[in-house]
């Protein structure tokens, strides 16, 4: 997930969570899904962020042809 993805997920489940006034549509919680998005978009920048910061870091190794 990159960190526009998660920032997008982050934004969508605040939406749900905040925004939106019904809190069921045929079955499911909208403020319990909004806070499940929110979480796996915090986790995806975190993990991107990591992966980010460390590919600056590590050279790549040489290609053979």
């Amino acid at each position: 997930m990159t960190i526009g993805t998660s920032l997008f997920v982050i934004a969508v489940g605040a939406i749900l969570k905040y925004a939106v006034t019904r809190e069921k549509i045929e079955g499911i919680n909208l403020d319990t899904a909004g806070v499940i998005l929110m979480i796996v978009g915090v986790v995806g920048l975190v993990l991107g962020l990591f992966l980010y910061s460390r590919a600056d870091r590590e050279p790549l190794p040489p290609r053979q042809v």
